[in-house]
């Protein structure tokens, strides 16, 4: 009897199995990934960083202004120009989506978050990017849990599994709202 119900149970777990398809497997991302910054298509390598909640990038010359009476950010990103494959500066304005107060082993700093699109693979995601001077890291860019949980697995010993390939008809996710349980807003726009 218990070798029938054994036998029952595998037959049902094959079963099971082979409903499965492919389609419904999750894809394998390197932990750093090439990714272009859209819609200007500028590619920048990116560390997927499970650590972290919200993504960052690498910024310089960070200027909070006002433009019709909203707080914006003007900032630096140093990116690769696809024409010519060499490392080239390019400035960004964009408004700025909240400021946040982060605590680490640097100590304290304030930030200025963006909403920013990114290519990963073949999508693009519309999330939130806080801008810091990362001339010191090997990364220009982190990507933090906002985006990973919608990319798939993370293969710690693989790199660059996945080219950015987004068209104009490429998938958009868009920014979700969340708790954020590593950092802490200010008010939004506080100066």
């Amino acid at each position: 009897m218990v070798l029938q119900a054994r036998m029952l149970l595998a037959a049902l777990l094959m079963a099971l199995a082979a409903t499965v398809s492919a389609d419904d497997a999750k894809p394998v991302f390197g932990w750093v990934e090439k990714v272009n910054l859209e819609p200007w298509g500028v590619e920048v390598k990116a560390k997927l960083d499970s650590g972290a909640l919200t993504s960052s990038l690498h910024a310089k010359n960070i200027e909070i202004f006002k433009k019709d009476g909203h707080h914006w950010v003007r900032f630096t990103v140093d990116v690769v120009d696809k024409a010519t494959g060499k490392k080239v500066e390019k400035t960004f304005e964009r408004p700025r989506y909240r400021r946040v107060l982060v605590r680490g082993a640097g100590g304290v700093d304030h930030r200025p978050v963006v909403m920013m699109n990114v290519c990963v693979a073949n999508t693009i995601h519309r999330e939130q990017f806080t801008l810091q001077d990362r001339s010191d890291m090997i990364y220009p860019m982190l990507i933090g849990r906002r985006t990973l949980q919608h990319l798939g697995v993370i293969d710690v010993t693989q790199t660059f599994e996945h080219p950015p390939t987004c068209t104009k008809d490429s998938e958009v996710r868009m920014h979700e709202e969340q708790d954020d349980e590593d950092i802490r807003d200010e008010e939004p726009d506080a100066e």
